[in-house]
């Protein structure tokens, strides 16, 4: 014990005659829905490499995958209270808490990856982070994965009667919800971590998400069939709170806004490079893809019958309009 307090005693002398000192590593902790494996993952990944890098080691980023820190909305809750530092989830999940954000998974507003980039960046880019600050939240990055395919269990679907009826699992997102349910399907809203078991257990026939998420989910082990619906495209943003985000130095911030859009873009080249190997997994794994016969009847009744449900909800049918008209389709 004494040639303990002999060491910490020179340890302190030491450092006062260097002028020097120990400084703490920050730890960031990063709650994420999917797998290390899926497109989250890759994201989340290069987002704790660059930190760590760019900060000197002096932020350390921890991730937690596969829904360990709960279900995405408990995780966007805390991390709007600050006792999450960031939450990697689907832009569903966050509309319960920035309605107006609802306006990107309204179906078939986003027709391509071209637009999913021209919606997440410059102008419109900064639109929905002062929409997410109204809630708390703050958009660091965004993850691109792709159009949600639709899985099930039950029978090929290649046309929209036979769709009807069917127990689809969705995000709980009222505009999601009605676009099922003006194609005359079941849909059940579920929290995340329980999709797979509904799954395998029948209490659901199937759900929707892009090929890597499907993949790394392994639901070709629960699913027979895949039918590449282009209703959504799969925006899931990497957010902080307010709370969190304010009490980092303005260097600290700099480093992190930077690592995120790095991260972004780094996720961008990875669905474009492993979306199909992910369809192919999907495939050798015993799923049949299919394609929509009569995909223009989904649009109709998507655009006639569920966007004006939702006009009010998304900050008005102007602020569509605008948002359209800066895609190039007004």
């Amino acid at each position: 014990m004494m040639m303990r307090k002999l060491l910490l005693m020179a340890t302190v002398v030491s450092l006062a005659i260097t002028g020097t000192s120990v400084v703490e590593a920050k730890t960031l902790k990063v709650g994420m829905g999917d797998p290390l494996e899926s497109d989250q993952g890759a994201l989340a990944k290069r987002f704790k490499e660059l930190v760590e890098g760019y900060s000197g080691g002096k932020m350390q980023v921890q991730l937690f995958p596969g829904g360990a820190l709960g279900a995405e909305t408990e995780m966007l809750q805390n991390a709007r209270m600050g006792s999450l530092d960031f939450a990697l989830v689907g832009i569903g999940n966050v509309t319960p808490f920035a309605k107006e954000l609802g306006a990107l998974t309204m179906p078939y507003m986003i027709e391509n990856t071209s637009d999913a980039v021209k919606l997440t960046t410059g102008h419109l880019g900064n639109k929905w982070n002062e929409i997410a600050n109204k809630a708390g939240l703050h958009i660091v990055s965004w993850t691109y994965s792709n159009f949600r395919y639709l899985t099930n269990s039950v029978r090929p679907v290649t046309k929209l009667d036979e769709i009807r009826g069917m127990k689809v699992r969705v995000p709980q997102n009222k505009i999601m919800l009605a676009t099922y349910e003006a194609w005359g399907a079941s849909p059940i809203a579920m929290a995340w971590p329980e999709v797979f078991t509904a799954l395998q257990q029948g209490v659901i026939d199937g759900q929707d998400n892009p090929y890597i998420v499907n993949y790394t989910m392994k639901f070709h082990e629960v699913q027979k069939h895949v039918t590449e619906v282009h209703y959504n495209y799969s925006l899931q943003p990497l957010v902080t709170g307010l709370r969190s985000f304010s009490k980092y130095s303005e260097d600290e911030r700099r480093m992190i806004e930077r690592a995120g859009l790095e991260a972004q873009l780094f996720s961008l080249m990875f669905q474009l490079e492993e979306a199909d190997k992910a369809k192919q997994g999907m495939i050798r794994g015993g799923v049949a893809v299919h394609m929509l016969q009569d995909e223009d009847q989904w649009i109709q009744i998507a655009k006639s019958k569920v966007w004006p449900q939702f006009y009010d909800e998304v900050g008005g049918k102007d602020f569509v309009d605008s948002v359209m008209k800066e895609l190039g389709k007004q």
